[in-house]
């Protein structure tokens, strides 16, 4: 889809979207085409619910000169901030592709009062407008024409669009990256297995990120053995996929981003119902996370040291596989008592976090995994369950979060339920007692592997990595939740 950033024209016809403010208030393009109409769109408020409120929509049709008129409510002054006009820029390229169009102009009329210049709000309507247009159809070989997107060209009105042109050119780097992760997770898991995954992350150093893999005959030398345990039921080998992206200071020690990659998760023995176990090609939305955020970081050219890395398995339950009760002894020395091979998750993570802590020394942390169900009882698919031993490492992620629409909530952590996990033969077992804080005891056994003075926060995207719904920039599927999150924490804490 193509989009472009022009002045004002002298006149509008076609399919165009225009603001309206909180308590009706039309903006300047609405009322000089409420003025050509003869009161036409002062009359479709009148007899609608439209009322102007943030993100409100109303269309109006059969107006001589426009195929389509679409009203948008940008609220008070103050409301149309970043997040609200990605939000509007995704409605209207859902209604025109709904609607069978093939491009819309959105004018983005100065808000007086408003913080956000005019230029940024038009960069961020494009930019909601293109995540809005996501489609996973390449397995598609009989789609309906209804179905397809029809929508070819954006373009945004704006007071100042050589200044647009350069606000979105910041953002567009945030479309391919986001795209390349809810391409992974989407993808079905006889395409996307450990080694695929590798191979499509290997692609990414013509941005200039550094790309290791280690396969499973390096990793069992050197000592990742629960990790291993995991895959060892799956034909498909297991990797540690590591990226590297230096460009900070050379003596600023790095940020680790880790993620989960369980390309598929039978349970292993511990085997999962049947009933929507296909949902389990996106166990890896962690990991899908992670490498969109590395690629998002070397496609900016981020001035930070990071560090991203994915552990890599598919749990399948052969002859071969790990057997609930089985003790393996983890990269850091300390024992597990595997309970249930359906914990999985947090096994492949604790090698990969003491690994990165052994090779690269970071500053802190920052772990993504579906990891638990509990998290999905307790929050829902409004947010994701934040974990931490560090406040201000907890509090940037929440603003980090908040900033760019992607939610966190903190969980606890402590003592009572760290001796949940306590086993009668090994230093610890990989799950709790029973279902009780299922999500808090997985976080217990993850911060097991956390070496003194080094800042971790756990991030449990299980209710948040997949849209059965999707929303006004996200269509149904993946949501690459996480991408744009560990970008922003970046840029605002750990850029030099």
């Amino acid at each position: 889809m193509k989009v472009e950033f022009v002045a004002f024209p002298k006149a509008f016809s076609g399919n165009v979207a225009l603001f309206v403010g909180a308590e009706k208030v039309l903006q300047a393009s609405a009322r000089a085409v409420d003025e050509t109409l003869d009161g036409a769109v002062t009359r479709a408020i009148a007899a609608s619910r439209f009322t102007g409120a943030k993100n409100q929509t109303l269309c109006v049709l059969g107006q001589a000169g426009f195929s389509r008129l679409m009203l948008l409510g940008v609220g008070k002054e103050s409301e149309l901030d970043a997040r609200a006009a990605e939000a509007l820029g995704g409605l209207v390229a859902a209604d025109a592709n709904t609607a069978g169009q093939t491009a819309v102009t959105i004018v983005a009329d100065t808000i007086k009062g408003n913080k956000l210049a005019p230029a940024e709000v038009a960069a961020h309507l494009a930019l909601g407008a293109r995540l809005r247009c996501y489609r996973f159809d390449k397995y598609k070989t009989k789609d309906k024409p209804e179905q397809k997107n029809s929508l070819e060209r954006v373009t945004i009105a704006v007071a100042s669009p050589a200044e647009a042109r350069k606000a979105y050119a910041a953002l567009e780097p945030v479309v391919d990256s986001v795209f390349f992760t809810r391409d992974l997770v989407s993808e079905p898991a006889n395409v996307l297995y450990p080694a695929e995954f590798a191979r499509r992350a290997k692609g990414l150093a013509k941005l200039g990120l550094k790309v290791e893999v280690l396969g499973e005959a390096a990793m069992k030398k050197l000592g990742l053995n629960v990790l291993l345990a995991v895959g060892q039921g799956s034909e498909r080998e297991s990797q540690l996929l590591i990226m590297s992206w230096m460009n900070g200071p050379k003596n600023q020690a790095p940020v680790a981003l880790i993620g989960k990659g369980v390309t598929f998760d039978t349970g292993g023995i511990s085997i999962k119902p049947a009933g929507g176990m296909e949902d389990m090609k996106w166990d890896m939305g962690g990991a899908g996370a992670v490498t969109g955020a590395m690629r998002l970081l070397a496609a900016r050219k981020a001035k930070a040291n990071v560090i991203g890395i994915c552990a890599l398995v598919e749990n399948m339950p052969d002859g071969n596989a790990t057997r609930p009760g089985d003790v393996v002894k983890s990269l850091s020395g300390q024992t597990v008592e595997i309970i249930n091979t359906d914990a999985e998750g947090r096994l492949i993570l604790c090698d990969a976090m003491w690994y990165v802590q052994e090779k690269y020394k970071p500053q802190a942390m920052v772990e993504l995994s579906t990891l638990t169900g509990a998290i999905i009882i307790a929050l829902g698919h409004e947010r994701a369950g934040l974990f931490s031993n560090d406040t201000p490492l907890s509090d940037k992620l929440r603003k980090a979060g908040s900033e760019i629409g992607e939610k966190l909530w903190r969980m606890p952590l402590g003592p009572k339920y760290d001796k949940l996990i306590d086993s009668d033969i090994a230093d610890m077992k990989n799950v709790g007692g029973g279902r009780d804080g299922g999500s808090i005891t997985a976080a217990q056994f993850l911060q097991r592997f956390v070496k003194e003075g080094v800042a971790w926060a756990h991030l449990d995207i299980a209710g948040m990595a997949w849209s059965s719904k999707g929303n006004e920039t996200t269509p149904k599927g993946a949501t690459a939740y996480g991408v744009r999150l560990l970008d922003r924490l970046i840029a605002d804490n750990y850029e030099k």
